[in-house]
């Protein structure tokens, strides 16, 4: 019983601190592959909820569109972290994220006592995208990543009712582009772009490795704390490769846009979520814009 009362000593100012105040975050789809990882990843955001602070849970599905596309024989094609997304692709990453996964998360959230709504970008105009023009491929190419889209508007009006009544959005990276198509978006870039726009005070990360690693070959090379100068430092040492690309991007965009922190978390650590928000030495990777 000391453990347990000296962490809501020790918690109970950050609890304080941030009620009432909106934190965003991005789940990837491998931490929803199990379901009883998923149900202790929820548990957390649930707590954090019934603790007076705000969330928007904004969802990846990696995972859950490879193996649907697989299902379908439809190619898996990624580039740099980021999907290339045929208009057959596209149906299936609509049915995977809007489909069996957001039901799934909404169903677990409401047995935790929370009030869940599953929505998309899509909805009451809360995110617009243009289709993205053909990229530089770094090699003298380029590569075309179809129905994906680079987002030009975010209207927060949605996410902002549904917080203000009690609701927890959760949110699949859809968006239209105003015409009436859907497109793809990255998870990363649409949660960093929903924290700068809702003047969210976090943004969490919630992903397998404990946060940030020095050498991503060993766990225990956790960097606490960065800022944006060392992020970049770490990026042109090509130590933040594949996903991580996308994530420092998005975390970039997020602190010069005005969110206070960025937290990599490790979405299998035990009450990792809690203890970076709660305790003094947290469990992950806290980025800021300057040290």
């Amino acid at each position: 019983m000391i453990g347990y009362y000296e962490f809501l000593r020790t918690a109970t100012p950050y609890v304080r601190a941030n009620r009432d105040r909106l934190f965003i975050v991005k789940l990837g789809g491998e931490m929803l592959a199990q379901p009883q990882n998923a149900r202790r990843i929820l548990e957390q955001v649930a707590l954090l909820m019934n603790l007076g602070i705000n969330i928007v849970l904004v969802h990846g599905g990696a995972p859950q569109i490879a193996s649907l596309c697989e299902r379908l024989d439809l190619p898996v094609e990624m580039h740099n972290g980021r999907r290339v997304t045929s208009s057959q692709t596209l149906e299936a990453v609509s049915m995977a994220l809007c489909g069996q996964m957001q039901s799934q998360i909404c169903a677990e959230l409401t047995a935790l006592g929370v009030r869940a709504v599953g929505i998309s970008g899509a909805d009451a105009g809360l995110v617009i995208a243009s289709r993205r023009p053909l990229q530089d491929d770094g090699a003298g190419g380029t590569v075309d990543f179809g129905e994906v889209g680079d987002i030009q508007e975010v209207d927060t009006r949605l996410i902002r009712t549904l917080c203000a009544d009690g609701c927890l959005p959760v949110l699949a990276p859809l968006a239209s582009d105003g015409t009436g198509k859907l497109l793809n978006i990255n998870a990363d870039t649409v949660a960093a772009r929903i924290a700068v726009a809702s003047e969210a005070a976090k943004l969490i990360f919630l992903m397998k490795p404990a946060g940030i690693l020095e050498d991503p070959t060993d766990p225990t090379s956790l960097i606490a704390e960065l800022d944006i100068a060392g992020l970049d430092e770490l990026g042109s040492r090509g130590i933040l490769s594949a996903g991580m690309l996308p994530k420092a991007a998005a975390t970039r965009s997020a602190l010069e846009g005005g969110v206070e922190r960025v937290h990599f978390v490790s979405g299998l650590g035990e009450d990792a979520l809690l203890r970076e928000v709660f305790t003094n030495e947290g469990s992950g990777t806290m980025v800021m814009r300057h040290a």
